[in-house]
């Protein structure tokens, strides 16, 4: 728990709260950020890739939010209900303590899974307390106005394409196109505000108190049950949980996809131009989530991705950039065009912000490996592949066969031009390897003989190309001396032995140039240019990537030090971005599933070691 560090006026203008502080809710369709004053500051509906509804947390002003909080000065703390996605912002007064319990239910009944409700309620624990909200919705960025209209004690908020309802327990009062309330409290009390997406078959229906009390026993209950099939009992289960409950909030049920983050354009640094759409589904960040939900014992949610990479990615090759996109939509759709929305000044001032990815249309040659080792991975410790998906396989395979000694952008999805990547080339190996070990133990046909000559061929180009007799280590790509810390992933994917001579002095080499605290840079942009102004924080992946190979280079004590300090770069709930600046911040956009599916992993690999 946390004292909030930001304020902001009553009105919601002036500052920004930083990113770490703020907590995370959803329904796994879409997600809402709640920061540590009460305020919910980012929220798309009906889906992570919605248009905004509130959007404060990109532009103070014209962005929308949701405020409730003490109508007096207070510190505010922030917690997760014990094993939950169930989030609670305590406020402590003078003459009072009181939270505000926040949740969205997870239903499989159609018309209320399509309400989307978002539930608030406020609870008064100690004293009496006066209490504020303010519900100022901006629909479509901001860009879109509404009208509001009363039906008794219930509002709706009605634009072009969406509307919603809010209903209260306590009275509301309209200011313009915003509601808003002042109430107060006594010890025992409490006061519900309900906020559902109407229309078509989902009618407004008012929250009584008793149906929030339901609602919040019966969101409990969902997710304890689902924790409960966790295999994890090591050293750090607090914190490997609440890594697994927040990757399990980044999937989007409908379709089993899974975004890399559910939010846009938080800067990698604070008035910089790295600003990315990051609510899509990146193949290599879901199928490296699969690995480690898989490794906690979590077959259902690798079982959905599978029917969502069978039922939209099929591998022909249309497609300048191969069978495969980076990415996709959560509905599998594969225009991703990026535009530029000018009228928000962006978190803190950080513009753009950007809406779409033009990096889908990149070639990055190391997905290939990425999905085809996690579908090894579900055929072994889940269940066996149908025919039909190792058709798909090959097909893929064959592919890599024929196009791995291409330049391509990859990994880090530079715009700088395209290179030989090593770690491009290192998982065109992997798709190839695993796929040769998935025909061998079940005796799946394939062209092995053309597949051995072309994973041996990889291996040794690598070696031959990859290696740099200068800095004694693997680098960033052909021809160059940078190094990257993608190559981390070399004794991890098996390609090399950790303990090999070559590895260690790479390992040495990148200490040396990238690892600051225990915290690991991706590369340098100076030294090797990537088409961006700016620099950015340490990638915290790359971090736990650092862990890993410390722990299986068998320098167990240096692992557990660098792991154990970069917890302590988590924020209150034990949520990460994808970054960490120079003064320890969060940077990017929040939370991540690449840094928390490699904190699931080091965990789990550094708990073995330690036995």
């Amino acid at each position: 728990m946390t004292e909030a560090s930001g304020d902001r006026d009553a009105h919601g203008g002036g500052r920004y709260l930083p990113i770490a502080e703020h907590g995370l809710i959803g329904d796994l369709r879409s997600v809402a950020l709640v920061g540590t004053d009460g305020t919910i500051d980012w929220y798309c509906c009906p889906a992570f890739d919605s248009p905004s509804v509130f959007a404060s947390i990109l532009d103070a002003e014209r962005g929308g939010r949701f405020e409730l909080s003490a109508a007096v000065p207070a510190r505010t703390k922030q917690f997760y209900f014990p094993d939950t996605n169930v989030l609670i912002t305590r406020f402590f007064t003078e003459d009072g303590v009181g939270e505000v319990q926040d949740f969205m239910p997870v239903t499989d009944a159609p018309t209320e899974a399509e309400r989307h409700r978002l539930i608030r309620r406020v609870l008064c624990a100690r004293g009496s307390l006066p209490f504020r909200t303010r519900v100022a919705p901006r629909f479509d960025y901001g860009a879109r106005p509404h009208t509001l209209r009363r039906e008794g004690d219930l509002v709706v908020f009605a634009s072009d394409g969406l509307s919603l309802s809010l209903t209260a327990t306590v009275p509301l009062e309209t200011d313009g196109p915003d509601v808003c309330a002042d109430f107060k409290l006594s010890e025992g009390e409490s006061a519900v505000f309900a906020l559902d997406q109407v229309g078509g078959e989902v009618a407004p229906r008012r929250c009584a108190r008793t149906e929030a009390e339901e609602q919040f026993a019966t969101t409990v209950a969902y997710w304890r049950r689902w924790l409960s099939a966790s295999r994890y009992r090591g050293r750090w289960r607090e914190r490997v949980h609440r890594s697994a409950l927040t990757l399990k909030l980044l999937t989007y049920a409908p379709t089993g996809a899974i975004v890399a983050a559910p939010t846009t354009s938080l800067p990698e640094q604070l008035g910089g131009e790295r600003n990315w759409d990051y609510r899509y589904v990146w193949v290599r960040d879901a199928a490296f989530c699969v690995y480690a939900l898989l490794r906690l014992g979590f077959t259902g949610e690798a079982e959905a991705f599978m029917e969502f990479v069978t039922r939209h990615i099929t591998p022909g090759d249309g497609k300048p950039s191969g069978p495969l996109q980076i990415m996709y939509g959560i509905d599998g759709r594969t225009d991703l065009s990026e535009t530029e929305l000018t009228h928000l000044e962006g978190h803190q001032g950080s513009a753009p912000v950007r809406v779409g990815n033009a990096a889908a249309d990149q070639l990055q040659l190391d997905i290939y490996g990425a999905l085809i080792d996690s579908i090894y991975l579900y055929d072994k410790w889940a269940r066996p592949i149908s025919s039909d998906q190792w058709d798909d396989v090959c097909a893929l395979v064959d592919w890599v066969c024929d196009h791995w000694d291409q330049p391509d952008e990859g990994i880090w999805e530079t715009r700088g031009g395209r290179k030989n990547f090593l770690y491009s080339r290192l998982m065109c190996w992997v798709a190839i390897e695993r796929a040769i070990r998935m025909a061998h133990r079940r005796g799946l046909p394939a062209d092995l003989p053309r597949w051995r000559e072309c994973r041996d061929a990889i291996y040794r180009r690598i070696h031959r190309k990859g290696w740099s007799q200068t800095r004694q280590a693997f680098v960033q790509h052909e021809d160059g001396d940078v190094l990257d810390s993608a190559v981390l992933m070399m004794p991890l994917s098996k390609f090399i032995a950790p303990t090999d001579p070559k590895w260690l002095s790479t390992l040495d080499a990148l200490t040396v140039d990238l690892v600051s605290d225990s915290l690991v840079y991706r590369y340098d942009p100076l030294a090797s240019p990537d088409g961006l102004r700016g620099d950015e924080g340490t990638f915290s992946i790359c971090s736990f990537w650092y862990v890993e190979a410390l722990v299986h280079a068998g320098r167990v004590d240096e692992a557990r030090l660098a792991f154990e300090k970069m917890l302590t770069y988590a924020n209150h709930l034990g949520l990460y971005a994808e970054e960490i600046s120079q003064t320890g911040e969060q940077q990017g956009n929040f939370p991540q599933a690449f840094t928390h599916l490699a904190l699931i992993s080091a965990a789990f690999n550094l708990d073995r070691a330690l036995g």
